[in-house]
C-alpha cells in the first residue's frame, strides 16, 4: 500500500517534480497550489507519472488563513491518514503586503499559513513526517515573532523572504521537540531553475543563470527526506544534502527564537 503525500506549491518547481516522483513510486498524492489552471495541468502530470493513477487536488491560497483551514478540513474529511506533509508552499514579495488576516505576506505564505496547515492536521500526522522547503536565503533575514505585520518603512524583498526561509527552519526544530511523535526537517533545495522570484532581474536568474539545481534533483532530496528510514534522519534537522545534517545561521538554531515564534504564530492564526 502507498503513502498518503500531500504537497502544497505542488503546481510548478519543487514540489511538482517530487509530486511525480512520489507518484512514480505508487505513493496517493494531493497537490495544494494556487493557480487553477497550473494545478489542473500538474494534475495531468501527475497522473501521468503515476502510470494513470488520479491525484489529488485542492486550491489553497496561502495569504489567506480562512482557505488553508478549508484545506485542513478538507484533508481531515478525505483522508484517513497522512503519511508525509510536504510544506513546499512559498514565494516572494516584492513590496510590502498585508494579507486580509492583517500580517506581511511574505512571513504570512511562506510561514504562518504553512504552521496553521500542519497544527490543523497534527493528530492526523501522528508518527507521520512534515518536510519544509526553507532556503539559504535564511542567512539574510530573521523573524521577529513581535511584528508579524512588518514594517513598510523597512521593508527589504529578500531580507522578508530570509525571515521567512528561517521560521521554517525553526519551525521545523520547534515542532521537533514540541511534537517528538511527528518527524520534522528542513532542507534547502538549492538555488533551483524555476520560475521564483519578482523583478526581471531575479527571474532571468532564476530561469537562465548557470549552474542551478534542476527541479527533479531538489524535488528528489523532498522525496529522500520523505520517505528514508527515520533513523536515518536527524528529528528537528536542517538539511543541504543526503549527508548529515547542516548548521544553519545563528539565528536560525536560536532556541529561544524559536519558542517565542511558535507562540506568536499560535496566537496569529487563532
Amino acid at each position: 500500500m502507498g503513502r498518503t503525500i500531500v504537497v502544497t506549491g505542488a503546481s510548478s518547481g519543487v514540489g511538482l517534480a517530487a509530486a511525480k516522483q512520489f507518484a512514480a513510486m505508487g505513493d496517493d498524492v494531493v497537490l495544494v497550489g494556487r493557480d487553477p489552471q497550473r494545478l489542473a495541468n500538474a494534475v495531468a502530470e501527475v497522473r501521468d507519472a503515476g502510470n494513470g493513477r488520479e491525484p489529488g487536488r485542492y486550491r489553497t491560497d496561502f495569504d489567506s488563513f480562512a482557505e488553508v483551514r478549508a484545506l485542513a478540513d478538507h484533508l481531515l474529511t478525505n483522508l484517513p491518514r497522512i503519511d508525509v506533509l510536504a510544506n513546499n508552499a512559498g514565494g516572494m514579495v516584492e513590496h510590502h503586503r498585508k494579507t486580509t488576516d492583517g500580517y506581511e505576506a511574505t512571513i504570512q505564505g511562506n510561514h504562518l499559513s504553512p504552521f496553521l496547515l500542519t497544527s490543523l492536521l497534527r493528530e492526523r500526522l501522528r508518527d507521520a513526517r512534515v518536510v519544509n522547503t526553507a532556503s539559504r536565503a535564511h542567512m539574510q533575514g530573521k523573524p521577529d515573532p513581535d511584528r508579524l505585520a512588518g514594517d513598510p518603512a523597512k521593508y527589504s524583498t529578500w531580507q522578508a523572504y530570509g525571515a521567512s526561509k528561517a521560521a521554517n527552519i525553526l519551525f521545523a526544530s520547534e515542532a521537533a521537540r514540541r511534537w517528538p511523535d511527528i518527524t520534522s526537517v528542513s532542507f534547502h533545495p538549492g538555488v533551483v531553475r524555476s520560475n521564483f522570484g519578482v523583478g526581471r532581474v531575479t527571474r532571468f536568474f532564476y530561469k537562465y543563470a548557470p549552474g542551478l539545481v534542476t527541479p527533479e534533483k531538489a524535488g528528489a532530496l523532498l522525496v529522500w527526506l520523505s520517505t528514508a528510514p527515520k533513523d536515518e534522519l536527524v528529528q528537528g534537522g536542517y538539511y543541504v544534502d543526503r549527508d548529515s545534517p547542516a548548521t544553519p545561521a545563528p539565528h536560525a538554531r536560536d532556541d529561544s527564537l524559536a519558542a517565542k515564534l511558535w507562540e506568536a504564530s499560535a496566537e496569529a492564526t487563532g
